[in-house]
């Protein structure tokens, strides 16, 4: 099964990246274009730290993600605040992690939720931000786009920190993806959760972004009852780079401080880390979701593992949904690695 958009399939992918490469640059030249990004990660200007594609923009130019650009010799928000969206979200809410937290089920009462069950009656602030540091032809949220294109609503810290009212219990940061803007979700959390006795912090990532951040995205998550939710696209990294323009080097490596981080921390009653993967026909099935599984159930087998099933949109609208026979057989691949706690987070979508 090959995308229209992608041109190559997996196989190809996998034992012939180079002869490959031309076709899965221009995928994603294509792709980007239309939205006024560059086609790769800049390299001619001053560094970017941010995320793992260290751009280097010319003066007044932007890095990948579009909403960093370069002044004098820094990289720096192009904005003053942040390029990102909101809403709110009734509890239980249709979240990767919602079988394992506090707003979903009967953990974390009562120091982490309100009620000894999920948490109906509350909501949580889902925070969308406009931009993201990998390219994905199969984006479910692929409308962040038109928010970097236009670079509104913006958005300070204070301004979306506000819009948690009495009945928020949880804001999740999402996307589009928190990378490029992390500093401002940081940010907002901590003001969100000035003087409040409950308010979890969810971060929803690629996991991708400098380590840095990540240390302190799990410190806020681990002492507000929140939890950190890493999307593992795929486990080999030119596969990952043909369907998200980027490798996962640094998905991968900041995902195992995260479970060697979780090791050493009293236990709470449910997890920190939260793994999820999308299932892509033709692409994400069984191999590569076996392969996936035992990366994660080598660092711990109870983290909890959430297969997604596809949507046909953006670039790959072409492609079917995944079928309910290569569904469950990624959940047996899944429990056939290791892992304990595997659930497929939106089974309405399977055909």
């Amino acid at each position: 099964m090959i995308s229209a958009a992608l041109g190559v399939c997996r196989q190809c992918i996998l034992d012939n990246f180079a002869a490959a490469e031309g076709r899965i640059l221009h995928a994603h030249a294509v792709s980007r274009s239309e939205f006024g990004l560059p086609a790769l990660p800049p390299s001619v200007g001053s560094q970017c730290i941010q995320c793992v594609n260290m751009c280097r923009p010319a003066e007044g130019k932007s890095g990948y993600c579009g909403v960093r650009v370069a002044k004098g010799s820094r990289v720096v928000p192009a904005t003053r605040g942040a390029v990102v969206d909101w809403y709110h979200d009734t509890l239980p809410t249709n979240c990767v992690a919602d079988f394992v937290c506090p707003g979903g089920s009967k953990c974390g009462y009562p120091e982490y939720s309100r009620t000894k069950g999920a948490e109906h009656g509350y909501k949580n602030l889902a925070v969308f931000y406009g931009a993201c540091n990998f390219s994905c032809l199969f984006c479910q949220n692929w409308q962040f786009r038109q928010l970097t294109k236009t670079m509104s609503p913006v958005l300070s810290a204070e301004k979306l920190a506000s819009k948690a009212d009495d009945k928020t219990t949880c804001i999740c940061f999402f996307g589009g993806d928190p990378s490029p803007q992390i500093g401002h979700a940081i940010e907002t959390a901590r003001i969100a959760m000035k003087d409040r006795d409950l308010m979890r912090i969810c971060f929803e990532t690629n996991g991708s972004m400098n380590p840095k951040y990540v240390r302190e995205m799990a410190g806020l998550s681990y002492s507000s009852g929140g939890c950190v939710k890493v999307d593992l696209k795929a486990a080999d990294s030119n596969l990952n780079r043909a369907l998200c323009g980027v490798d996962n080097r640094w998905t991968l490596s900041n995902f195992r401080w995260l479970a060697e981080f979780e090791r050493g921390l009293e236990d709470r009653g449910f997890p920190l880390l939260v793994a999820s993967t999308l299932l892509v026909p033709g692409y994400v099935e069984t191999d590569e979701v076996a392969e996936l599984a035992g990366f994660i159930a080598s660092l711990n087998e109870n983290i909890p593992y959430s297969l997604l099933a596809f949507s046909p949109r953006f670039r790959m609208a072409d492609l079917p949904r995944i079928s309910k026979k290569m569904a469950t057989e990624c959940l047996r691949a899944a429990r056939k690695a290791g892992l304990k706690r595997v659930r497929l987070g939106n089974p309405h979508l399977v055909d």
